[in-house]
């Protein structure tokens, strides 16, 4: 799916018309245009699905491995900055910061390619949750592993600048699969790791 920018100008346009605003005036006239550049910026990953993503970022090494089935061993990436913007109100999403880890199997995937996913997976109209298990299900096709853990902490101006107006409230949403769900000891080494 590409972004149509000649229909997000036209909206944008109508918008600033709504707001009882003149489109025309010096200081807009170039607004919708660049409205809709940083929207094909910031919405790129609306044009892929996970499975494309997955490909898109597909690079892990196995040569060098030697991990001994059952195997305890974990990749930990943490403090990867993202933002995104919420689907309720259009609001961002911002001071995200994602963990990923897994239990590697055969394959490990490149490091730079988990925060290329996790920046990717944000630039879609997101819930936080979803940005977690869109995370996890793309590091487990990628790796074939079943174990994967995402931790995402965020502010999302739809609570911090409308509405309820709390400046302070963060979100933290966790998305445990495999031995993260089954394995406490496991879910309590990730944790102490972050500390």
């Amino acid at each position: 799916m590409a972004i149509d920018k000649k229909a997000i100008e036209e909206h944008i346009r109508g918008i600033l018309i709504a707001l009882g605003d003149n489109p025309e005036r010096e200081g807009l006239k170039d607004t919708p245009k660049r409205v809709a550049n940083m929207y094909e910026e910031v919405f790129e990953g609306m044009c892929y699905t996970n499975d494309d993503i997955a490909d898109m970022f597909n690079k892990t090494f196995e040569d060098d491995l030697d991990i001994k089935e059952g195997s305890r061993d974990m990749v930990i990436m943490k403090d990867i900055q993202i933002f995104s913007h919420c689907e309720h109100h259009l609001a961002l999403m911002y001071n995200m910061k994602v963990t990923v880890a897994y239990l590697p199997k055969k394959k490990v995937i490149g490091l730079s390619k988990i925060a290329r996913i996790a920046d990717m997976v944000s630039k879609r109209l997101q819930l936080q949750e979803r940005i977690g298990s869109d995370i996890a299900e793309i590091i487990q096709k990628i790796t074939e592993t079943e174990d994967v853990a995402v931790i995402i902490e965020g502010e999302h101006a739809c609570m911090t600048t409308r509405g309820i107006k709390k400046t302070n409230a963060n979100t933290v949403t966790t998305t445990f699969r495999g031995k993260f769900v089954e394995d406490i000891m496991l879910n309590n080494r990730l944790m102490m790791a972050l500390k």
